[in-house]
């Protein structure tokens, strides 16, 4: 049986996991959406990214009530080689099609990490949180894929924030 400590550390280290690929996602939903010429998928990729601030500040602040003081504020080297592909590929071919291909593999990521964090031990409060994000993100995976895969490649109805379309 893991000692307390142990558990603790661990449920530390699943979400500043969890933080870093927030990071991530919140810079590669604006990049896609600075690039998306369909200006109601603009709009949703730009709230998308303001909420994914969001949930990073309910993680920290949850942490620091538990008495951590120290955040990875920064995304990871693959998530920026993988945003300037998606810039260099949208310039040359596909269009809002291959930014909403590269955001759906975001969302993937996004998606495993979660999944990861959810598998360990977490104090109550903070697993509390990271379900409810979940459950958005999970949301937010299913309107890009839809979105992505319309004819049109950017379809006109995007969900509001709960979701719902």
């Amino acid at each position: 049986m893991p000692q307390p400590h142990a558990e603790a550390l661990q449920s530390e280290t699943a979400v500043q996991s969890v933080i870093e690929i927030l990071v991530d996602s919140q810079e590669g939903l604006a990049t896609v959406g600075e690039r998306l010429q369909d200006q109601t998928l603009k709009r949703y990729f730009f709230a998308e990214s303001l909420l994914r601030a969001e949930f990073i500040s309910q993680l920290e602040t949850a942490l620091r009530q538990r008495g951590v003081s120290r955040f990875r504020e920064r995304g990871s080297t693959a998530a920026v080689l993988h945003r300037t592909w998606a810039r260099i590929k949208s310039r040359f071919v596909g269009g809002d099609h291959t930014l909403l291909v590269t955001a759906e593999q975001g969302e993937d990521a996004v998606n495993e990490i979660y999944s990861r964090a959810m598998e360990i031990y977490l104090p109550t409060a903070i697993r509390e949180i990271l379900t409810a994000q979940a459950a958005h993100i999970q949301l937010t995976h299913a309107f890009v894929k839809t979105a992505r895969d319309r004819p049109e490649a950017g379809g006109k109805t995007a969900p509001n924030e709960y979701g719902a379309y």
